[in-house]
């Protein structure tokens, strides 16, 4: 007998229900890693050859604050809903430690989430996210990345 299987106290079985590649046993960071990958493909395809020194991070939460919520004025490398960031854009560089590090888009689970209804819809909103931070690492207007951008008058 494993201790999986054991009955303690009453309260059944142990451990997940699930087997370990089953798509329901994915905690929401992983899946939120995988809607990630879905929304960056196709910018990913058309894009390869210039996003080659560019890494896409996920953190739970932003570690930036508005110093004034209400007269909020982000730099172009941050993208947010407000006075809340989505995601931000670190340009490469040198760390602490005298590392070079590589550019990176971070985007912002959490908020990402919230603003979402539906799986589609943040698919779309984190989709719409990387293209904005894709084109302010590349330079180039947003549309230029992906020409089926809502533009601002939708």
């Amino acid at each position: 007998m494993t201790t999986r299987s054991v009955d303690r106290r009453g309260r059944g079985i142990r451990g997940s229900v699930f087997p370990p590649d089953a798509p329901a046993r994915r905690s929401r960071a992983e899946k939120f890693d995988l809607v990630v990958l879905e929304a960056f493909a196709p910018i990913d395809a058309q894009w390869r050859e210039r996003l080659t020194k560019l890494d896409i991070a996920v953190d739970e939460v932003p570690k930036i604050h508005a110093l004034d919520p209400d007269s909020v004025n982000w730099p172009p490398e941050v993208v947010a809903d407000g006075p809340v960031p989505l995601s931000r854009l670190i340009p490469a560089g040198i760390d602490r430690h005298g590392t070079a590090t590589r550019a990176r888009v971070v985007l912002f689970r959490r908020p990402l989430e919230q603003r979402a209804k539906d799986p589609d819809d943040l698919t779309d909103l984190v989709h719409d996210v990387l293209v904005q931070q894709v084109s302010t690492y590349l330079g180039v207007e947003p549309e230029i990345i992906d020409p089926d951008l809502p533009g601002e008058e939708d």
